[in-house]
């Protein structure tokens, strides 16, 4: 069982002057799932090497079992500031793909035609394709074998507008990660705000914040037994 984790390279928080990323817990809680259940890791990104962490996902608040684990593994860390570029990597040699949030990917793999086009053929192939919070946001120019939007007419969640106003960067990111969805004929699902909430629609996963980020990752292994 070979799974493909998907990581942003961007780190620049709009016009701000702030720094973001991925988000730690987004990655370290489905990676574990993943390892613990004897899966076969690849890690990628845009640009390669060691992606750009969320700073505020480092803050001690935001720690979980996940990345109080990560923060002693060598070889995840090892892993992670190692990642393939997109170009190097091939749907044909995985069995499903998962992409972590933090605000990152709004910026940079939503627009990346690498990535764009690795979902694209991972939906064709009929393998799972899995993302959460704002990672859902890779998805916006993602199309289905009928031209129309993967995510028309099917389930969805992601990170909700409330969420973002809570955080206070609606006028920061560069979409809203619920109005994209449903602008794109998703049929948006949501719990409260930071509650755990994971949408399954045929072969697509969706979780909508941190909370969500190791239920999605249980819910794509489930596709995959």
């Amino acid at each position: 069982m070979k799974i493909l984790m998907v990581l942003t390279s961007h780190d620049q928080l709009g016009n701000t002057g702030k720094k973001t990323g991925f988000w730690l817990e987004e990655f370290a809680a489905p990676y574990y799932v993943f390892k613990d259940a004897g899966a076969d890791l690849t890690l990628a990104s845009p640009k390669g090497g060691q992606p750009p962490i969320d700073p505020k996902s480092d803050d001690p608040g935001a720690q979980t079992d996940a990345t109080r684990r990560f923060q002693t593994d060598a070889a995840a860390k090892a892993a992670l500031a190692s990642t393939l570029t997109l170009e190097q990597v091939k749907a044909e040699d995985f069995d499903a793909i998962f992409y972590p949030g933090g605000h990152g990917p709004l910026w940079d793999l939503a627009e990346d035609k690498r990535s764009v086009a690795l979902i694209e053929q991972f939906d064709r192939a009929g393998k799972p394709v899995a993302a959460v919070c704002h990672a859902p946001g890779v998805l916006r120019h993602v199309k289905g074998a009928d031209g129309q939007p993967l995510v028309k007419g099917k389930a969805v969640t992601g990170f909700t507008n409330s969420e973002e106003a809570a955080v206070e960067l609606t006028d920061v990111v560069p979409f809203l990660v619920e109005d994209m969805l449903k602008a794109n004929g998703g049929q948006f699902t949501r719990r409260d705000d930071w509650a755990s909430h994971v949408a399954v629609a045929g072969r697509l996963v969706t979780g909508q914040n941190p909370a969500s980020s190791e239920a999605a990752a249980e819910a794509l292994m489930k596709l995959l037994k």
